[in-house]
């Protein structure tokens, strides 16, 4: 019998078990999933979490719960991938071979990149809000905290949903001022970017938010290091922003194993082909969602539309059939602004965000690029859908794996 490996039970290889548990050949192909931890997060709810409209039990379960009983299941840390060999070591020592891998180890971030990151005043002045031990912790400060300068902050790109850290600072501004405080904090968006948006259309359109929020914007900073016992945090240029509460995006890296087995690049993603999710280097190894090089948006949308493709690559590659080059690097993000509204943006590798309606044609109910209560609705509505539909596998029906022309106002090449 012939083994298919998913290393990881996160979002992406939670999906593609789910996806090929009924589609490969029951009698010739066993499938194994490997993930050293037992719970499953939903990484979206980290956002809300420090805002207390989210609570713990809604955005962690166990894991096992979604991985298909006739999905062999192994708890364990994932020691080395020996790719010439078809072989993966465990931590306890065991080795599996395989004739096809998907790699699905994700992404974490890395404060220990940035001089006094994770120094004394880590999870104390300092947070992050991209795990969920650092929106916890977060969360418990900002229920007491009575104000000052809040600055938030993106270390570097790529990193996972590159729109939260803005949507972050859109809910502190919301959340601050149905506490009665909001005149007490002055918040500071810092960027390494050129422009709060990570795509320049967005940027133009959409900055008007910042201005109405009365949201500070620091661009084109690139941290040295963190001065916590003076507040502050640094820039290769000498530049310095002062900070009561910090609360930042570090640097993103991809699993420690991708680096051990000598498969990634400088931040440890592996590289990958952006249309078939073939890896560059090994044929019969795959690589899916954060754990990819990809120039796409590191989100769970992304990893949805991957799955869809990458499930008929995996069928076309045993067969020994030419591989689908079809993914664009579709992403579909919801976007919270506030005061229960937020806009909705839907792009690819080449097409930036446009205006017009999602799913329907001229009908919406979701309108691009516009801010509306309907659209956070949706974002709101999307929990449910991430549990009982995306990561079991189910088509989310009128959403396409690749992004549709249809009901937008696309560029004129």
């Amino acid at each position: 019998m012939k083994s298919l490996l998913i290393l990881g039970a996160g979002t992406s290889g939670t999906m593609m078990a789910n996806h090929l548990v009924s589609k490969l050949p029951k009698k010739e192909w066993k499938i194994t999933i490997i993930d050293q931890h037992k719970t499953h997060y939903y990484q979206p709810g980290f956002l809300f979490l420090p805002f207390d409209i989210y609570t713990t039990k809604q955005i962690k379960k166990n894991g096992k719960k979604f991985i298909p009983k006739k999905v062999n299941y192994i708890q364990e840390k994932i020691e080395l991938i020996k790719p010439k060999e078809n072989k993966v070591i465990l931590g306890n020592g065991d080795v599996l071979n395989y004739d096809v891998l998907i790699v699905a180890t994700g992404t974490d971030i890395a404060p220990e990149e940035t001089e006094g990151m994770s120094g004394p005043e880590w999870h104390k002045s300092i947070f992050d809000f991209y795990t969920y031990k650092g929106a916890k912790a977060l969360r418990n400060k900002l229920r007491d905290w009575q104000g000052g300068k809040l600055v938030v902050h993106i270390t570097e790109m790529p990193i996972k949903c590159p729109v939260a850290p803005l949507e972050f600072a859109f809910l502190a501004d919301s959340y601050f001022k149905h506490k009665g405080i909001r005149d007490k904090i002055d918040i500071t968006f810092v960027t390494p970017l050129d422009g709060a948006f990570t795509k320049p259309k967005a940027t133009e359109a959409l900055h008007y938010l910042l201005e109405e929020k009365d949201i500070k914007e620091v661009t084109d900073f690139n941290i040295e290091r963190i001065d916590y016992e003076n507040n502050k945090i640094i820039d290769y240029a000498d530049i310095e922003v002062a900070y009561d509460l910090l609360v930042t995006v570090p640097t993103n890296m991809g699993d420690s194993l991708i680096q051990r087995s000598g498969m990634g690049d400088d931040l440890n993603y592996i590289p990958t082909n952006k249309s078939t999710l073939q890896t560059k280097d090994y044929e019969n190894i795959f690589a899916i969602g954060d754990a990819t090089n990809l120039p796409a948006s590191k989100a769970g949308s992304v990893a949805h539309f991957e799955a869809e493709i990458l499930t008929e690559n995996i069928l076309r590659f045993i067969k020994g059939e030419p591989l689908k080059e079809e993914f664009d690097g579709h992403a579909n993000c919801f976007i919270e602004t506030g005061e229960g509204k937020a806009l909705l943006i839907d792009f690819n590798y080449n097409q930036e965000p446009v205006k017009g309606t999602f799913p329907f044609p001229g009908v919406g109910p979701l309108k691009l690029l516009e801010e509306s209560r309907t659209n956070h609705m949706g974002k709101m509505a999307f929990r449910w859908i991430y549990w009982n539909m995306l990561i079991k596998g189910i088509h989310i029906p009128f959403v396409s794996a690749t992004m549709s022309k249809q009901g937008k106002q696309l560029d004129e090449a």
